[in-house]
């Protein structure tokens, strides 16, 4: 939260029970109150797919699970980075075994363009997972449809 944020107080209701659970959940995660804790899970709630609207510009990354070995699946990947490649800050790619990797991508777009990488990803034969994971909106930009960052690309290891 930054300094020029002005706090805002409000009262929450709920049965003792609830309030007891929450502070056991409070103290293990290490909040120093109620209202740092709160204040996180709304965070987090507005993070929700459901929450964010399609034309804000969000960051997050989109991680992957795949089988190295299934036909022309690299070639592919390689391919639609390439299309979405104003989105995909960097990537950054895992040998799990012998038969599968792990690939993170950190992007940073349209909701829209990023749900459109995610899915173009998630149908590819031989992609045993994937999820798109939004942690960040960028609300200096919301509802802007420029793209007004500009960033190298650095890729952790060449795809084999």
């Amino acid at each position: 939260m930054s300094n020029k944020d002005e706090l805002i107080r409000f009262g929450v209701s709920m049965p003792e029970r609830l309030a007891e659970q929450f502070d056991d959940f409070i103290a293990a995660k290490g909040y120093g109150n109620r209202s740092e804790a709160i204040r996180d899970l709304v965070r987090k709630a507005l993070l929700e797919p459901g929450a964010i609207e399609s034309d804000q510009l969000v960051a997050g990354t989109i991680v992957m699970v795949y089988d190295h070995h299934a036909s022309e699946l690299s070639a592919l990947l390689t391919e639609l980075q390439h299309r979405y490649h104003h989105d995909i800050i960097s990537t950054m790619h895992i040998h799990l075994n012998h038969e599968q990797c792990l690939e993170v991508l950190v992007v940073r777009g349209m909701l829209t363009r990023l749900h459109e990488l995610h899915r173009a990803i998630q149908v590819l034969k031989g992609v045993l997972y994937a999820e798109l994971s939004v942690t960040h909106i960028d609300m200096d930009d919301m509802h802007s449809h420029s793209h007004p960052h500009s960033h190298p690309h650095s890729h952790s290891s060449p795809r084999e």
